[in-house]
């Protein structure tokens, strides 16, 4: 039987971005807390955030998209392991093909780090009224602050898509969002 550990143990091996630990428990108590059913879920790299949400409760769903085949083969075969088949659909598609009718208590990015500010835009249409988009990797491994001391120009322009990303929330006239200092930076907004 495959356990978390071993998830774990399998992204780090094979350096698939999960979340980290602080970050992961603080999006599972805020499900908790918040009493979360319907999670949508851009990115899910081998299905781990997917399936420790849907672990929490009998009644959370989560619907997840990975546009990776690789990736995508993996998380298909990890929520088979945890018997959670009923609970999680997984789509194999870029996320920007992908059309849902459906609403979402909350919604996840933890994908690619450069559309952002275009995941946030095109799905929330998809939020709950009450609902909320928590973005994952705001600090991006402590590199945020520090655009001008990046030798790696594809990394300089991640962090600089980033701190739009940042502003864009922070300016946002329909969304009010609150930033933590958790895991590599979380951040959770809600309609004002």
């Amino acid at each position: 039987m495959v356990r978390i550990l071993d998830l774990e143990k399998y992204a780090e091996e094979n350096n698939i971005p999960i979340m980290e630990h602080d970050g992961i428990e603080f999006l599972l108590n805020y499900i908790k807390e918040n009493d979360i059913k319907k999670v949508l879920e851009i990115g899910s790299a081998i299905g781990y955030s997917a399936i420790r949400m849907c672990l929490l409760d009998e009644s959370i769903t989560v619907t997840t998209i990975e546009r990776d085949e690789k990736r995508y083969k993996e998380a298909v075969k990890n929520i088979k392991e945890f018997n959670l088949e009923d609970k999680i659909n997984i789509i194999f598609d870029d996320a920007f093909n992908v059309e849902l009718e459906d609403t979402y208590d909350l919604i996840f990015i933890d994908a690619a780090k450069s559309q952002y500010i275009k995941f946030f835009e095109k799905f929330k249409k998809n939020l709950d009224n009450k609902g909320v988009i928590v973005s994952d990797n705001l600090k991006f491994h402590g590199l945020i602050d520090k655009e001008n001391e990046i030798e790696s120009r594809n990394v300089r322009g991640l962090v600089r898509k980033l701190n739009k990303y940042i502003s864009f929330l922070k300016e946002n006239n329909e969304f009010e969002t609150v930033f933590y200092d958790i895991g590599d930076g979380i951040s959770v907004s809600k309609r004002k």
